[in-house]
């Protein structure tokens, strides 16, 4: 029997969802970055000076990308549960979704760059030296007051992500929107890679969480210390590759061994798996806190602090615990999530 197109465009949604999400934070995050370097604008000249050290533009460029596979993840977890839920006949009767949730989204990101981000920028000039609330709050803690303050726009940032990929895909998919009349009836889902694999799809989408998650707090943490600052850019770019080349894969790794009860399932839940991603990442912070502060109360109890190689041992195995941690602990969230499917 030929396979109706209507039921093939419905399947793949999901996949169209994710590269339109990822290609327009990919365009806009040229664009932005090419019109602050502009020669002719005011101050492009010490912004060209920032951008050009590797400490900067190395960390912003990582962080782009995994805010633009965030959002390819949970544009492709929207379309997802909705041809789960739904199923692909009642997709297939929706006019044109593709094209409503790229223009949507582009609203909402537009909206963040050209309304959001420039109100967040004055909000922040405020705090800084010379600010209007430097009479109040005096000169000391500057550097504090400032680093919190970037941290509050980041958390603002992710939520208005969050919550314009939910929009964005509400308006796409929503049950009252413009439909068209289906010809003939749509094929049943089958053998297409958007519906199998339900397993990779909740390591994929769980990875992706727990990528974007790793960068984030990383950035922050950046932002705490001049680690980097000095460095040449070759070291920058493969300590952050491999950091996430390596957390990307184990992530992966503990959502495929965790979702094991999935492999014959048609209903990927991508959700669920979003859920388990955040939950492990916060369960994994705050043991390897536990443990790096009782690990130090207890060697430093006699001596004082360890120097030399003796911190650099200490500092490699918190990090071998801080990995093999990362597979358990997505290795069983993911199942305690979906333990209901088992």
């Amino acid at each position: 029997m030929a396979t109706n197109p209507s039921g093939e465009r419905a399947r793949r949604l999901p996949r169209n969802f994710a590269w339109l999400a990822a290609g327009l934070h990919a365009a806009l995050f040229v664009a932005t970055t090419f019109l602050q370097l502009l020669p002719l604008l005011i101050g492009s000249g010490l912004l060209r000076n920032h951008y050009a050290m590797p400490s900067v533009w190395v960390p912003l460029l990582f962080h782009a990308v995994a805010t633009g596979l965030l959002a390819a993840a949970l544009a492709w977890s929207h379309a997802r549960n909705a041809l789960d839920e739904r199923g692909a006949a009642s997709l297939a009767r929706i006019l044109n979704p593709g094209s409503r949730f790229a223009l949507a989204y582009l609203g909402v990101l537009v909206l963040q760059v050209f309304a959001l981000s420039p109100l967040l920028y004055r909000l922040q000039m405020l705090f800084m030296p010379d600010g209007s609330l430097e009479a109040l709050l005096g000169t000391s803690g500057v550097r504090s007051r400032m680093l919190v303050v970037q941290l509050g726009q980041s958390i603002v940032h992710a939520v208005m992500l969050v919550g314009g990929i939910w929009f964005a895909a509400w308006f796409a998919l929503r049950k009252g929107g413009r439909t068209v009349q289906a010809s003939e009836p749509v094929d049943a889902p089958g053998d297409s890679d958007e519906i199998a694999s339900p397993r990779r799809a909740i390591a994929l989408v769980g990875a992706a969480v727990f990528v974007w998650l790793q960068m984030w707090i990383g950035s922050i943490a950046l932002g705490w210390g001049d680690a980097q600052v000095g460095l040449k850019a070759a070291p920058i770019v493969l300590g952050w590759l491999v950091i996430s080349l390596l957390i990307g894969a184990l992530a992966f790794w503990g959502g495929w061994l965790g979702a094991a009860s999935q492999a014959a399932r048609a209903a990927a839940h991508p959700f669920r798996a979003v859920a388990a991603a955040v939950l492990a990442f916060v369960l994994l912070q705050l043991t390897c806190i536990g443990i790096a502060v009782g690990w130090m109360l207890w060697i430093t109890r006699d001596v004082g602090l360890p120097g030399g190689s003796k911190m650099l041992d200490y500092i490699v195995a918190l990090a071998a615990i801080y990995l093999v941690l990362l597979v358990m602990l997505m290795r069983g969230v993911t199942r305690w999530f979906y333990r209901r499917y088992l």
